[in-house]
């Protein structure tokens, strides 16, 4: 993991990656506890019988909106920006888009990269770039405009 020292340095770093994650295998037991946290129990993603029988996958899936969720968890192995601020939050996302399955089994991990910071009212705003790649797919899972701000 990368620790950043400081909004000057997050600053210095637009443009550039600052952080890749580990690893991380999406396990089915994941999927449905993801399902039933949202009442979403589409057989694409909960029945492996069904998926393998009737799915263009062959599996069953991970939700896209499981694979946005895991952002978080997957950031805070990539890097942290230290500093003496009273809290961060997710502002939210400006585009998000999922160009490729996960299927159950596979490996994703995140890459993160400074597109903007700004100033803001008693803080700082971070636009990350924030990628979800699926081990050996040529397309990302997830790609998406992530909205940061840390506050003083």
């Amino acid at each position: 993991m990368r620790t950043i020292g400081g909004i000057e340095e997050v600053k210095r770093l637009v443009g550039q990656e600052v952080g890749a994650s580990d690893w991380l295998v999406v396990e089915q037991s994941m999927i449905d506890g993801f399902g039933d946290a949202t009442l979403d129990h589409q057989w694409i993603h909960v029945d492996a019988e069904r998926a393998r029988k009737e799915s263009p996958f062959g599996t069953t899936i991970a939700h896209g909106f499981m694979t946005l969720s895991l952002l978080s968890h997957l950031r805070a192995q990539a890097f942290r920006v230290e500093g003496d601020f009273k809290m961060g939050i997710n502002y939210g996302l400006n585009r998000v888009r999922f160009p490729s399955p996960v299927r159950t089994g596979s490996r994703v991990r995140g890459r993160f990269k400074v597109e903007q910071v700004e100033d803001i009212p008693g803080g700082t705003q971070i636009v990350l770039g924030a990628t979800v790649e699926v081990e050996g797919s040529p397309k990302p899972a997830m790609v998406a405009e992530w909205i940061l701000r840390y506050y003083q």
